[in-house]
């Protein structure tokens, strides 16, 4: 694997919060997917994320020439990060469900 191009990372970090800081578009047809899909699909790219993470570190331990330590930080990094977001993520969903679940009939 290649050495990371920090000025190409920082180049998409400017780029994606450009984008965040757009003004959002309103959907013109509902997306097929439900939110289950969407939940599950989720799950399975934070699961891949850290297999991926885990990969790199043995590599990485193991001496193999092609990992450098700065790919298996931002790896370790990004796992985290994910992990930590879907957490949240099932936080506020088991927050709201406890909130409905007390609203009277």
């Amino acid at each position: 694997m290649t050495t990371i191009n920090i000025d190409q990372i920082l180049t998409q970090m400017r780029t994606m919060s450009a984008q965040a800081a757009s003004t959002p578009r309103v959907a013109e047809e509902p997306v097929g997917a439900s939110f289950g899909d969407l939940l599950s699909q989720s799950i399975n790219q934070v699961n891949e994320t850290q297999q991926h993470a885990v990969e790199l570190k043995r590599a990485f331990e193991l001496g193999e020439e092609d990992v450098n330590l700065a790919e298996v930080m931002v790896a370790v990094q990004k796992s985290s990060l994910s992990f930590e977001t879907m957490l949240q993520v099932r936080n506020k969903l088991v927050d709201a469900y406890k909130e409905v679940m007390n609203m009277p009939i």
